[in-house]
């Protein structure tokens, strides 16, 4: 799920409408698992009643269902509900389908069965943004402004050198007007990054766009980037706004930037140099003012090289740079994230009190977080869920982290060596009753060296 990994955990509120009820129990698992709050809808007439009743976060639509196809309820739930985005779920997943969804304003389509449960529930947290996004600029009195933005209205969370870093970065880019390019490993906070620089911005007021390149096939990118006009090819039954014109007065975000394909990048170039974009199907040009933040996990250099990225276009988007630092850099923030998305699914999950061991702690200041704080975020929501005490304890975690890989030779000198090592480690810890400060006295190493043997041979309590 995952949502934004720097951001204080929440479950949302969200609203199934399905005719079939083992779907809604599906959805209603996975999606209760994460948190949120379900409810429950058999048919549209039940959706339209749900809305009018409640405000919700998003709305997950059948197409296909008896009385009032999806499509048209999909009309009549925007006319109830302006601000709440509708996530289409659905077998009937045609592009023409696709593609009249978008046009009546769903933020996005995934097809029925979920084989997917992650991409899902990113889409879900995606569509939930761009909610808050909506209700944000339709209160404009209340949008924050740059100075009355301060680092806990960021989220980004942290006290190391690095972070504090990062924030007078930000401090410094998100008021200009500059393009920035955000760069970094994969669950390090980029996407919250973008976001941070739009609320520094004087565009504060302003829509903020997103758009994941990498999630959109390729033949749709650039309809769903420039927009296109009524009858631009089969199923285009309207004229539809692009995400750069939506994007118009304020900022756009364009995620993963590093899978635009060479065709898009040359389009995309044009815009960006003319202020100017033409719609699919269109003859007449439209002049934008539209700040432009890009997001990669990628090396764009080695891509430039590769000839996978235009070089010119690369020097367009990263007017002003942004490195994001993994969680392995920043480890003198690992106790408070962690103690804070702890409490967050603790409450969540009605189990207040919980709290980390000191050995818990020093076990994950020592690991390497090759998912970054995402992966973080997930372990604590594991651990709230699974662990069974209310001290989580560093054997508790352990399970759940991952080794590095390492060789082996299993029938020669070294495996001899590592067996030897693994029967002394576990009778240590067994003769300590797993309390790992105790074992590393007894085995003359320091307690992180013990909980890197532990992690490496995998040994655990259970």
């Amino acid at each position: 799920m995952n949502s934004d990994p720097m951001s204080k955990p929440e479950g949302f509120a969200l609203l199934v409408v399905d005719d079939d009820s083992a779907i809604r129990r599906q959805l209603r698992g996975v999606l209760e698992d994460e948190g949120h709050r379900v409810s429950e809808a058999a048919n549209a007439a039940e959706g339209y009643a749900a809305v009018e009743r409640e405000r919700f976060d998003a709305v997950l639509l059948d197409l296909r269902m008896p009385g009032e196809h999806g499509l048209d309820a999909l009309l009549r739930l925007r006319e109830r509900a302006p601000d709440t985005a509708v996530v289409i779920v659905s077998g009937e997943g045609t592009l023409e389908n696709a593609v009249k969804a978008g046009q009546r304003g769903a933020f996005d389509f995934v097809e029925k069965p979920i084989r997917d449960p992650e991409r899902l529930l990113e889409t879900i947290a995606e569509a939930v943004r761009v909610t808050r996004m909506r209700r944000r600029a339709a209160a404009p009195a209340a949008a924050p402004s740059p100075a009355a933005t301060d680092d806990s209205t960021l989220g980004i969370l942290g006290e190391s050198a690095p972070i504090e870093r990062l924030r007078e970065q930000l401090r410094r880019i998100g008021p200009s007007n500059g393009r920035v390019l955000v760069t970094g490993e994969n669950g390090a906070g980029k996407e919250l990054v973008a976001e941070a620089i739009h609320l520094l911005s004087k565009r504060a007021a302003g829509p903020y766009v997103k758009l994941n390149c990498a999630a959109i096939p390729r033949d749709l990118l650039e309809s769903e980037l420039f927009g296109y006009e009524k009858g631009a090819f089969t199923g285009a039954v309207q004229t539809k706004k692009g995400r750069l014109e939506m994007a118009d007065g304020g900022t756009l975000f364009l995620d993963e930037i590093g899978d635009l394909a060479l065709e898009s990048q040359a389009k995309l170039l044009r815009a960006i140099e003319s202020g100017e974009i033409e719609r699919v199907g269109g003859t007449k040009s439209s002049q934008l003012d539209v700040r432009i933040v890009a997001a990669t996990n990628k090396d764009l250099t080695e891509a430039v090289k590769a000839g996978d990225f235009r070089e010119d276009l690369y020097f367009r988007l990263n007017v002003l740079p942004i490195v994001v630092p993994p969680l392995r850099e920043r480890r003198g923030d690992i106790g408070r994230l962690a103690r804070h998305f702890l409490t967050a699914f603790a409450a969540n999950e009605g189990r207040t009190g919980l709290s980390l061991g000191d050995e818990a702690i020093e076990l994950l200041e020592d690991y390497h977080w090759p998912g970054n704080v995402r992966e973080l975020r997930n372990l604590m929501e594991r651990a709230v869920v699974l662990a069974p005490g209310d001290v989580i304890g560093a054997a508790d975690l352990l399970p759940w982290l991952e080794a590095r890989p390492e060789e082996s030779d299993d029938a020669g000198l070294k495996g001899r060596i590592a067996r030897s090592e693994i029967e002394s480690i576990r009778r240590a810890l067994e003769g300590a009753d797993w309390n790992v400060t105790q074992a590393a006295t007894a085995l003359g190493i320091d307690r992180t060296n013990l909980h890197r043997k532990m992690r490496k041979y995998g040994i655990s309590r259970r």
